[in-house]
């Protein structure tokens, strides 16, 4: 009962941890008129939430071989209360930048030490565990613009304030959860975290060459999304509905895609859901017609975030326990990288006059035939499993 209440407030968590993800995205027309910058440098808010959250996942890593998985999560609630409320006060644009910074680096030491101490927690349903914790991060996403706008109707920090003061309370939650709970020891034989991660470097390699490449097109799709939509013909309301459409199908798929993870062979499973993503992104560029978008943008949503949770429980379900903790910390590091890179990718193909479809098409394609190699790969035994 005990483990279950620490899973609980973990869940309320990553909730907040992923909203302070988001916020800012709806926040940058505020951000224009209040310190009356302009659209670049109102990117560059955002951009900085995803750069702090890659930033130190390789030294959370190491430090995950010397202090205990829970105490990292508890401090990474700290961070991100205090730059929470940095944000909301911030008077200048270098001083919001700052926050968001910090808010992002919360996030990147909250996933690299709860996603191996939730494995270790219930080692028996990884995939389970890890489905429902992805959903309640994926709320956050669905939930970030609207909260904004509620919070809007009295002032834009008020949307910094909430979260620093619901990270402030789930930290204390959190904190008194683990005090009652017997943790897994399983962890302490982690302790040399350059060793580690290189004795695994064939589950990292083969992690990334099978999602690697979908989650940096994925960043590319849904960031330009509403551009594409509107492309299309459709109008801003539809085209933001749409968008809207893609994270709500996330939380189904977090559910149902971490549960057959602990049930399907996790290679063949993963590289599954690539296919298909790469299927139902290739038929968007062919639908005409707002039903068939939203009846395809609805399968896109769905296989897309059915990856994560598949994902993490094949790592942390296939590493041993004297590297999972520096083994992941890794792969979370690069992975996080590799997604930060595609929509400037995407940016410089559109610029040089490559139309949405074409890109995305081509995409397409791309992960399908790697997916083909991949296939072949680990059909004569190469992949580790």
């Amino acid at each position: 009962m005990s483990r279950d209440r620490l899973f609980a407030s973990l869940c309320g968590f990553v909730f907040l941890i992923n909203l302070a993800r988001i916020v800012f995205a709806p926040l940058l027309d505020v951000f224009i008129a209040e310190f009356a910058i302009t659209e670049a440098t109102a990117g560059l808010i955002a951009t900085l939430v995803w750069v702090g959250s890659a930033s130190l996942r390789l030294p959370t890593g190491w430090l995950l071989t010397r202090v205990p998985r829970h105490r990292i999560v508890v401090g990474s609630g700290v961070v991100l209360a205090l730059s929470s409320a940095i944000a909301a006060t911030a008077t200048t644009v270098r001083h919001l930048m700052a926050g968001a910074f910090l808010m992002g680096i919360a996030s990147g030491i909250y996933f690299v030490s709860a996603n191996p101490l939730l494995s270790e927690l219930y080692p028996a349903r990884v995939g389970r565990v890890m489905g429902i914790h992805g959903a309640s991060s994926q709320i956050a996403a669905v939930v970030a613009a609207p909260f904004v706008a509620l919070t809007l109707v009295v002032d834009w920090r008020l949307s910094l304030w909430a979260i620093a003061v619901g990270a402030a309370v789930i930290t204390a939650a959190t904190w008194v959860a683990a005090k009652r709970t017997e943790m897994p020891g399983v962890g302490q034989a982690d302790r040399d975290f350059v060793a580690g991660a290189l004795s695994e470097w064939r589950v990292i390699a083969t992690a990334l060459a099978i999602v690697g490449a979908a989650v940096f097109v994925w960043q590319g799709v849904f960031n330009f999304y509403e551009l594409y939509m509107r492309a299309k013909g459709l109008s801003d309301q539809t085209a933001g509905a749409l968008l809207t459409l893609v994270f709500a199908a996330g939380v189904p798929a977090f559910f149902v895609g971490g549960d057959l993870a602990d049930r399907l062979p996790k290679v063949p499973y993963l590289l599954g859901i690539v296919g298909a993503f790469a299927a139902s992104l290739l038929a968007l560029t062919a639908v005409e017609g707002l039903l068939a978008i939203a009846v395809v943008t609805a399968v896109l949503g769905f296989v897309v975030h059915a990856l994560f949770p598949a994902t993490d429980t094949y790592l942390l379900d296939t590493l041993p326990d004297s590297t999972r903790g520096s083994a992941y910390a890794v792969f979370s590091s690069v992975w996080m990288t590799t997604q930060a890179l595609g929509s400037s990718v995407l940016g410089l193909f559109l610029e040089r006059g490559y139309t949405y479809d074409a890109v995305f098409a081509g995409a397409a394609l791309c992960l399908g035939v790697t997916i083909v190699v991949l296939a072949a790969l680990e059909r004569a035994g190469r992949l580790p499993s």
